[in-house]
């Protein structure tokens, strides 16, 4: 097994056909499923369930398949960091988790001084930063606390940012300054799945998650709850700088009280071997940061 096996696999599986990875490989048809058979029969494993019109990812298939997608990440950032060279600095700097206005700041200034850097950006919830960080496939992570960072290096970044509720303009709770834990009993409430942070929301509240009105949930900031919000689902326990409202002129964000900061930390794996992209964006956000 090789790479370029791994990449025709990734095509079969994307594509969830054989014919149509074959035409986007360029390769024949036949050649493509004669090495699809010999990769199930090198791991003695079946990867895919081969119907008339579809073909798709038995459970060991779906697992290397999230392999594939490492090691190809991986492979493809070895290649970039050993063809730089400090005349001419390439190379990716991949960051996954929250927002920070300092990281913003850290990322246009090492672009100004070496725009063949590309950056990779990668919205996840916690647990999947991590995950990313220990696998090698982030060099960076932003997460929120509190979060277990011992087993990596970190920064705290100096940019505070504040729990509140998002919600529309016409929603009752708008006319308020600040949002008190008595003011969302009953309120429909959109959270985070993540535990840290639902245990968060009642702390501060005094109240049981379970008799919180919940009414919906989600996982990463990306896919941020703006919209829920924007039609009318509920109000959404946030951070405020997590997700971007500003450009709606019906979304407003209510600070809860008593007020209640959040420490940013940027992480990256303890004894990883830096690329000299990423240690270029280290030195520059060390700078920024002091």
């Amino acid at each position: 097994m090789d790479i370029r096996i791994l990449k025709y696999f990734l095509a079969v599986a994307y594509e969830e056909n054989i014919t149509k990875a074959s035409e986007l490989l360029h390769i024949s048809q036949p050649s493509l499923s004669k090495q699809m058979k010999e990769l199930e029969n090198e791991f003695g494993k079946q990867l895919f369930i081969r119907g008339k019109r579809k073909t798709t990812l038995t459970e060991d298939g779906i697992f290397l398949r999230k392999r594939a997608e490492e090691l190809i990440t991986l492979f493809d950032k070895t290649q970039q960091e050993l063809s730089s060279n400090d005349s001419f600095m390439s190379g990716t700097v991949s960051i996954g988790g929250g927002y920070s206005k300092i990281i913003t700041q850290t990322v246009s200034k090492l672009h100004s001084q070496f725009p063949n850097i590309h950056f990779d950006f990668y919205n996840g919830d916690a647990i999947d930063v991590q995950e990313k960080l220990d696998n090698g496939t982030l060099d960076f992570g932003v997460l929120i606390n509190p979060v277990d960072i011992m087993k990596y290096d970190y920064i705290p970044l100096p940019n505070k940012d504040t729990w509140g509720f998002l919600m529309r303009k016409d929603f009752p709770l708008s006319k308020k300054e600040f949002i008190k834990p008595c003011d969302i009993k009953n309120v429909p409430l959109i959270i985070h799945k993540r535990q840290v942070l639902q245990r968060e929301l009642s702390l501060w509240s005094g109240i049981d998650i379970e008799k919180l009105n919940v009414v919906a949930t989600y996982n990463v900031f990306f896919n941020n709850p703006v919209y829920l919000v924007k039609n009318g689902i509920g109000c959404a326990f946030v951070s405020n700088q997590s997700v971007d409202w500003q450009e709606d002129d019906n979304i407003c964000f209510r600070p809860i009280y008593p007020l209640s900061e959040i420490q940013l930390d940027i992480v990256w794996k303890r004894h990883q071997v830096l690329s000299k992209a990423a240690n270029h964006f280290l030195k520059i956000l060390r700078e920024e940061v002091l």
